[in-house]
C-alpha cells in the first residue's frame, strides 16, 4: 500500500467529479489520508464550490486545501479546457500540518497580511494557493524570506474570470478572495524544484551600470548595444527565439565556478530606449550582479525541466505536487499531459496531483519568488530519510 495517491475526474458534472476523484487517491493509501489537495477546473464558480464541499466530505477528517485552476493534473494526465477535478492524497505520519487562511487589511496606505501560522523550528514546507485579484502576492512572496525565514513556499495562483470568480478551500470552507495554504512540519522529507523552462545564450554578464529594473550597462558596453551583438551571433533559430520573446537571468550564487540549469532568476526583458542604449527588465538588479540572456520555446522547457530532473538527488519520491503554468500545457506542447509525463519518468510510480496555475510559487536558491511559464514541483520521499 502507497502513502501518496493522485485521481483525476474529467465530466460537466463537477461534484460527482470531485468525489471520484478524491475516492481514486484514496484508493491505494495504506491509511487514513492526513492531506488532501483537490483542484477544480470549470466555467460556473457556484458549480466548483459546490464541487469542493463535496470533495470536503469525500476527503473525511483530513485536512483539505484546493482551487481552481485553467486545468487539473491527475493520473499521468494533464486536462484542459474542460470541466475536470484532480485530486492529491498523503499520509505524513509524524507530520504536523497548519492549515491557514491569509486575508489583507488596510492601514493607512498599505496593506497587511493576516493569518499565517508563526513558525516553528520544525517547519519544513508550506503550500500556498492565491486569488491573484485580490491577495499582493508577489510582495507576499518576496518578503516571506524575512517573515517566515528559511521555510520554502510552493504553489501557483489560482485562476477565475474576473474579480470574485476565484474559488480557494481549506478545510470545508471555500473563499473568493486572499489565499489559503498548509505549513507542513515534523517528521517530513520534501524538497522543491522550479523548472523556469528557459535556456541560457550568450556569455555571463555583469551589471556595471543600473538604476532600479533599467540596465545600462553590462560589461561595460551599453545594455542594448551588447544584447544586439549577442542576438547577432546566434544562431537563425535562436534569433527567432529570441524575437518572440527575450528574457534575462539573474545569477543567484555570485560566486559559483559556472551557472547551471537553476541557477539563475528569469524574469521578462519589456522594453528598450534606443536613444540612451537601455533596456527594462521585469526585476530591480543591482550593480554587480551577474546576467545572462534567456530563450524560451517547447525545446528549451522540455531540456530545462529534464537537466533539473537529472541533478534532483531525492531517491524515491513517493509522492509530487506539481504546479504548472497555464502557458506550458497545449499551448506551449503537443498535448497537456507533457509536465506530468515527464514526472511520471523521472519519479515512477509516485502520486502526483497539481494544476495549471496563472502563475507559480517557488524557491530558486533558497529564495521564494513567483514566477511564469513555470513547473514549480514539491516532492516527498520517505519520512525516515529526513536528515
Amino acid at each position: 500500500m502507497a502513502r501518496f495517491g493522485d485521481g483525476l475526474a474529467v465530466g460537466p458534472d463537477l461534484s460527482s467529479a470531485a468525489v471520484a476523484a478524491v475516492e481514486e487517491a484514496l484508493a491505494p493509501l495504506s491509511a487514513a489520508p492526513d492531506l488532501v489537495c483537490v483542484f477544480i477546473s470549470g466555467d460556473d464558480p457556484d458549480e466548483i464550490e459546490a464541487a469542493a464541499h463535496g470533495a470536503a466530505l469525500a476527503a473525511g477528517p483530513a485536512v483539505m486545501i484546493g482551487c481552481s485552476g485553467a486545468g487539473v493534473i491527475g493520473a499521468g494526465r494533464g486536462v484542459e479546457e474542460t470541466g475536470a477535478v484532480s485530486a492529491w492524497a498523503a499520509v505524513l505520519p509524524g507530520a504536523r500540518i497548519d492549515p491557514f487562511r491569509l486575508e489583507t487589511l488596510r492601514s493607512d496606505d498599505r496593506l497587511i497580511v493576516v493569518g499565517m501560522p508563526e513558525g516553528q523550528d520544525d517547519d519544513v514546507v508550506g503550500v500556498l494557493l492565491t486569488d491573484p485579484y485580490s491577495f499582493p502576492v508577489d510582495a507576499f512572496v518576496e518578503r516571506s524570506d524575512d517573515a517566515l525565514p528559511g521555510l520554502p513556499l510552493v504553489g501557483g495562483l489560482a485562476e477565475g474570470t474576473g474579480p470574485g470568480t476565484v474559488r480557494l478551500f481549506v478545510d470545508g470552507e471555500v473563499h473568493s478572495d486572499g489565499a489559503v495554504g498548509v505549513v507542513i512540519g515534523g517528521s517530513v522529507t520534501a524538497a522543491t524544484l522550479v523548472s523556469q523552462g528557459a535556456r541560457p545564450i550568450g556569455p555571463d554578464m555583469v551589471v556595471t551600470r543600473a538604476e532600479e529594473n533599467v540596465l545600462y550597462e553590462l560589461a561595460g558596453t551599453p545594455a542594448l548595444e551588447k544584447l544586439e551583438e549577442i542576438v547577432v551571433g546566434l544562431p537563425e533559430d535562436e534569433q527567432e527565439m529570441a524575437g518572440r520573446g527575450l528574457l534575462i537571468g539573474v545569477a543567484m550564487d555570485e560566486y559559483a565556478d559556472e551557472h547551471e540549469h537553476g541557477d539563475f532568476l528569469v524574469r521578462g526583458v519589456v522594453g528598450a530606449d534606443t536613444e540612451n542604449g537601455a533596456i527594462a527588465i521585469g526585476d530591480v538588479v543591482d550593480v554587480g550582479r551577474t546576467v545572462r540572456f534567456q530563450v524560451r520555446d517547447a525545446g528549451a522547457a522540455e531540456e530545462d525541466l529534464a537537466a533539473l530532473l537529472e541533478r534532483f538527488d531525492m531517491a524515491p519520491v513517493e509522492g509530487a505536487l506539481l504546479f504548472s503554468c497555464n502557458g506550458r500545457g497545449k499551448a506551449m506542447f503537443a498535448d497537456s499531459d507533457h509536465d506530468a509525463k515527464v514526472l511520471d519518468r523521472a519519479f515512477g510510480p509516485a502520486g502526483v496531483g497539481g494544476f495549471f496555475a496563472a502563475g507559480e510559487i517557488g524557491p530558486v536558491s533558497g529564495r521564494n519568488h513567483v514566477h511564469g511559464f513555470t513547473a514549480s514541483i514539491l516532492a516527498f520521499g520517505r519520512a525516515e530519510d529526513r536528515a
